[in-house]
């Protein structure tokens, strides 16, 4: 495996250590994190594909990538606010934990390597990194929080922004196909 892709899998492979497949001895799990520690993973992982995707409009010159990447703008600011809204109504406020902390810090070295990355380069290595994020983060979603949610309005945000993310996974396989 080359660098690049090695690097374009960190975030996915973050995700999948920490979703209960390989967990160090004293981590906990993704599935005992509650409401509003899973509503901090979602707001943190929204937050990172932004700043992906405004990384990606400011250096890529290829049409695709840029509407990509101003419609992962547009889905992850709305799901965010629509989190933000229900936690005022609902009088809570999210929790940092350890797998916020984690995806924040592994995507240190993503940024870092898209920024210095132009051209063709770039357009793969963001549409990669976009799949393998997508899939990884779906795969956190829909088999360990949603599944644990307690709150039935948390529960239907977390449906709606899914099926959302799936479309997102589905858009970024057919972009890096396109790419390659």
């Amino acid at each position: 495996m080359n660098t690049l892709l090695k690097k374009i899998c960190a975030t996915a492979v973050c995700i999948w250590a920490v979703s209960g497949f390989t967990l160090p001895v004293h981590a906990q799990s993704p599935a005992d994190l509650n409401d509003l520690q899973i509503a901090h993973v979602a707001y943190v992982a929204d937050n990172i594909d932004i700043r992906y995707a405004h990384l990606a409009l400011g250096i890529s010159d290829n049409p695709e990538i840029k509407e990509f990447a101003k419609t992962m703008i547009r889905d992850h600011e709305a799901v965010n606010e629509q989190a933000l809204a229900l936690l005022e109504r609902l009088g809570a406020s999210a929790q940092d934990n350890f797998l916020s902390q984690q995806l924040i810090e592994n995507s240190k070295e993503i940024i870092d390597q898209l920024a210095t990355l132009r051209g063709a380069e770039f357009d793969r290595f963001y549409a990669e990194n976009e799949l393998a994020y997508h899939e990884a983060v779906n795969k956190l979603v829909g088999e360990v929080f949603i599944p644990n949610i307690d709150n039935s309005e948390v529960k239907k945000l977390f449906e709606a922004g899914y099926e959302i993310f799936k479309a997102h996974e589905n858009h970024a396989r057919m972009m890096v196909k396109g790419l390659k």
